[in-house]
């Protein structure tokens, strides 16, 4: 190899690696549309609610347009986690909703998820095991193997997971004293409003941290690899066996 070709191969590798990671992100959190099924319920029910206020059927069809997206999801035998997700978020928002008789409570499960899941990003990451890496790892086919036999994608998890727990944290100082102050309608175009853009950060910075960070550990190849050599070390035990009795026979002959 000369010392043109070598730039060349890295430049590639760099490509490829980059390539699986925005695969893995796209996979891991809904793509395109993912987002939609996340934002469309919450920007129907503030729609119908901005103009007739009332909160029945505010709910009703956020809850519809959930079913429907579970549905469309079905009829197409694609993935259905985003969608089943978006319904029991909706599910929540408006049976809290409609115990409490307050509109704006059709969002509070959704901001206390919020919160859990930012604290919970933070506290998984002090303690060493970075709430990114559990998700992903799955995902590029490494489980837990970058805990303990590749740092640089461990540090490069924690990196993520700080993003997301720090990103996540900030919307919820937005979206807390607005749930106390601002009127329902307010507060739905707000929430709708920074449903995307933090998202979309937090994955481009996911992205970067592990586009940058070493390869992932294929731990199921390596498995099958195990495997393959232990039927490839019994076959030629029993190749040796069937020799050695081969050779018995002929000398006793």
């Amino acid at each position: 190899m000369t010392s043109l070709d070598k730039p060349t191969e890295d430049t590639t590798q760099q490509d490829h690696a980059r390539a699986v990671t925005e695969a893995a992100l796209f996979e891991a959190f809904g793509g395109v549309r993912g987002m939609v099924e996340t934002v469309l319920p919450g920007l129907l029910f503030v729609t119908i609610y901005t103009i007739n206020k009332d909160l029945h059927w505010s709910a009703i069809a956020a809850l519809a347009v959930s079913l429907v997206l579970v549905v469309v999801r079905l009829v197409m035998k694609d993935t259905v986690k985003h969608a089943f997700s978006g319904v029991f978020g909706v599910a929540f928002g408006v049976v809290f909703a409609m115990f409490t008789g307050n509109a704006k409570d059709f969002y509070l499960p959704g901001m206390l998820y919020t919160l859990g899941l930012s604290l919970a990003y933070i506290v998984t990451t002090l303690a060493g095991v970075p709430l990114m890496g559990l998700i992903l790892g799955p995902v590029f086919k490494e489980n837990l193997s970058w805990r303990t036999r590749n740092p640089g994608r461990k540090k490069a998890y924690a990196k993520a997971s700080w993003a997301w727990g720090l990103i996540l944290f900030g919307k919820c100082l937005i979206l807390f004293p607005l749930y106390w102050w601002a009127d329902t309608a307010q507060l739905g175009w707000v929430l709708v409003t920074l449903k995307i853009p933090p998202f979309l950060l937090a994955v481009w910075l996911t992205w970067v941290f592990l586009a940058k960070a070493p390869a992932p550990i294929d731990v199921f190849a390596e498995m099958e690899a195990e495997e393959r050599a232990e039927e490839e070390r019994k076959a030629a035990q029993a190749a040796e066996r069937g020799e050695s009795a081969a050779g018995r026979h002929r000398r006793e002959a």
